[in-house]
């Protein structure tokens, strides 16, 4: 088995034998949400991959220190250098404090994240908390020869950076193609070149969000932030810096500029970027009117949406699918995946409840050899750069000796100890603790079921057949089935 984890590196384009800085432990940064909205299904796509990156990590025995951070202040609209702050904008309309609308929003992402099982990261540092720093970080630009203050604001030299250095080392964009693409628009006439890029602008009068520095009363530039935040977290360089590809340029590229410009090195050693979201084979956006929220996803409660999915069924979903590619939304889709998440749950229902037993089944090697290949195919599978859709067609060819087991067309014997208690341990690990999927039947419900099996078992037993469908019913519009196995009765769910 191949036991080196191996990451796609944006940075080189290639994938890498993953070595840490200083095993065990390891640094990773996440760009987080700017709170002024609901989070979006790009959110959950980004955070529930790198949900799944912190965890497989943690499994390997690494002590990850995972930082996440909470845009509050210094996003524009558009992500320019100029006009007003998204969150300050959406304060004005509704005529309230912008600290009200950060709390609203950020508490609301934080329950998307709980809904989908995303774990939290172990430091969530906000723009606003970190003001001081970024000032600081600022000056140290400045003393540098890497920005330049005019009329109160600060901007990165991005003409001189690159005399020095490469901008564009992780966009892959050149110099030349940026500046003849780009015209100067209004507003950044301050600027030397429309290339540069604010690390510190002036506030308008109208400019509700503000700080006092050596330069004007001000905000810090949106890039800037994360620079501070990483960096102060993580250390001058640290190992993993993930988020969505729409994010790489420019943001991710400023970052190693300014952090290359303030320590004198490069900040990050592995980049990792997710893909975007597509809906029936068109880019998600609300221009197009095919956006839907990870609520009306959950709910159905949208015109696109034929039914609600369960969020275990989104999480499975979306792990069908390699982080770095396009994941296509469709209704089709979605009850596939439905489909085969509960096999996977009622797999691991029964797992949970299989208890290895001496029988008289005589040792089958091809057996015992397939359960070995699936076992380590998922450690295989989530070395190749954590590809989780390979891992979970590997769990699938374990739900099959899960299922002989449970069925009794396997034996125990057959197999052995060894290889049930690793068929059992790997199953569960994989499902449960890297992959995040749980499962939906809340534990309350299950003395009532047993209660209703019972009641089902008597029916049976006297041919009373009206209460056998009766029951039948029941169980069924809980999404739950009752299975006649020749062991005896049991449930699952619906598949």
């Amino acid at each position: 088995m191949d036991k080196e984890l191996k990451i796609q590196n944006s940075l080189t384009r290639q994938k890498e034998i993953f070595k840490p800085i200083n095993p065990p432990f390891v640094g990773m940064y996440v760009c987080g949400p700017t709170v002024y909205s609901d989070a979006h299904m790009g959110n959950v796509r980004t955070f529930m991959s790198f949900d799944v990156i912190n965890r497989y990590l943690r499994h390997l025995g690494y002590k990850v220190r995972y930082v996440r951070n909470i845009t509050d202040v210094g996003h524009l609209v558009d992500d320019a250098d100029d006009g007003e702050d998204k969150i300050g904008k959406k304060a004005k309309l509704e005529n309230v404090e912008p600290m009200e609308i950060v709390q609203r929003y950020a508490n609301g992402f934080h329950r998307v994240m709980d809904l989908f099982n995303i774990l939290e990261p172990d430091i969530e540092p906000t723009a606003t908390g970190h003001i001081v720093e970024q000032i600081e970080i600022n000056k140290k630009l400045l003393e540098n020869g890497w920005a330049y203050e005019k009329n109160g604001s600060i901007y990165f030299d991005v003409s001189k950076y690159n005399e020095a250095h490469e901008y564009g080392i992780l966009s892959g964009r050149k110099i030349e193609d940026l500046q003849s693409n780009t015209r100067t628009l209004d507003g950044q006439d301050d600027k030397k070149n429309p290339l540069d890029f604010a690390l510190w602008k002036k506030a308008s009068d109208e400019h509700i969000m503000r700080w006092p520095s050596p330069w004007s009363d001000g905000f810090p530039g949106w890039h800037l932030e994360c620079t501070v935040m990483s960096t102060k977290y993580l250390g001058e360089t640290f190992d993993i810096h993930g988020g969505g590809m729409d994010l790489k340029f420019p943001h991710h590229e400023c970052e190693i500029a300014q952090a290359v410009g303030a320590n004198g090195k490069t900040p990050v050693n592995y980049w990792i970027h997710t893909n975007m979201l597509t809906v029936n084979g068109q880019k998600m956006s609300k221009s197009l009117g095919n956006s839907f929220l990870p609520t009306q996803l959950v709910s159905g409660n949208h015109d696109m949406l034929e039914q609600g999915y369960t969020p275990m069924t989104v999480r499975f979903f979306m792990m069908q699918t390699h982080y770095s590619s396009t994941l296509d939304f469709s209704n089709e889709a979605l009850k596939a995946a439905q489909k085969g998440y509960r096999r996977l749950a009622n797999g691991l229902k029964i797992i949970k409840s299989l208890v290895f037993k001496n029988d008289d089944g005589r040792k089958n090697e091809k057996a015992i050899s397939q359960i070995e290949q699936a076992c380590e195919g998922c450690y295989k599978s989530m070395n190749d750069d954590f590809n989780t859709a390979k891992t979970i067609a590997q769990l699938f060819e374990l739900l099959k000796k899960i299922n002989s087991l449970h069925t009794g067309q396997l034996k125990f014997g057959e197999i052995g100890q060894d290889a049930f208690e690793n068929l059992s341990n790997t199953y569960q690990t994989f499902m449960v603790e890297i992959l995040g999927l749980k499962e939906e039947t809340p534990t309350e419900v299950d003395p009532i079921i047993d209660a209703l099996l019972e009641f089902y078992k008597k029916a049976k037993a006297e041919k009373n057949y009206d209460q056998v469908d009766e029951i039948r019913t029941i169980l069924k519009s809980n999404k739950l089935i009752i299975k006649d196995l020749k062991t005896g009765v049991d449930w699952g769910y619906e598949e």
